[in-house]
């Protein structure tokens, strides 16, 4: 909660007035200790206008790029049209023999209005799969989800689930992500469905994420 500074001035006046200590007095007020202290110190220092709150200033960057080296790289960046902001980054810290960051000339050159097109591709995802499964048991989905329980370390969720039905076949808790916990999962899922047992024209397919296991 934010006082101003006549209300600060009278909660001075009420905890050196007041028949219970400091510590209780403050407690009663819902006003931290070190807040007060701070506001008497000030109080004492510059008297009632040393009790208002000042509006932040914004400090100097320790980092900002001297006037001549801005100028410059702009002047660089537009000879040098081809380059993204890494390579002229990359290419004026080499030639001038200053540091500047990939960021920095980024910001350099939006607040010139030189960025006219983002330096990524934008892809969105389909609604579907290019070629979707058609029925149970013709593609399986495999991946780790991970669990942090206090006091007990990590664990890892192994699951198959097959992506036609959204069913997961099998599961299980590992406290590692090796390829034998996969395996076993994977043979749970094989003797759910007996697929082994069955002469099929198409073996499951088995999707997984890639992931370091």
């Amino acid at each position: 909660m934010r006082y101003s500074a006549s209300e600060k001035y009278e909660i001075i006046q009420l905890v050196q007035h007041s028949d219970l200590s400091v510590k209780r007095t403050l407690a009663r007020l819902d006003i931290h200790k070190s807040t007060f202290y701070n506001w008497l110190g000030r109080y004492h220092d510059g008297g009632l206008d040393a009790l208002e709150d000042k509006k932040p200033q914004p400090s100097l960057a320790w980092n900002k790029v001297p006037t001549d080296h801005r100028e410059a790289l702009i002047d660089f960046a537009l000879r040098e049209t081809d380059l993204s902001p890494r390579e002229l980054a990359v290419r004026y810290t080499d030639e001038q023999s200053y540091f500047v960051s990939e960021s920095t000339v980024y910001r350099l050159l939006k607040a010139q209005d030189l960025i006219t097109s983002p330096a990524y591709i934008l892809m969105s995802a389909g609604n579907a799969f290019t070629n979707p499964t058609k029925q149970v048991n013709e593609m399986w989905q495999t991946d780790f989800t991970y669990f942090k329980v206090v006091g007990w370390g990590w664990y890892y969720l192994s699951s198959i689930l097959d992506d036609f039905s959204r069913f997961i076949i099998a599961w299980e808790l590992c406290t590692t992500m090796a390829a034998g916990d996969v395996q076993s999962t994977l043979n749970k899922v094989i003797a759910f469905t007996g697929v082994d047992r069955v002469k099929v024209k198409h073996r499951p397919r088995l999707l997984s994420a890639n992931g370091p296991c």
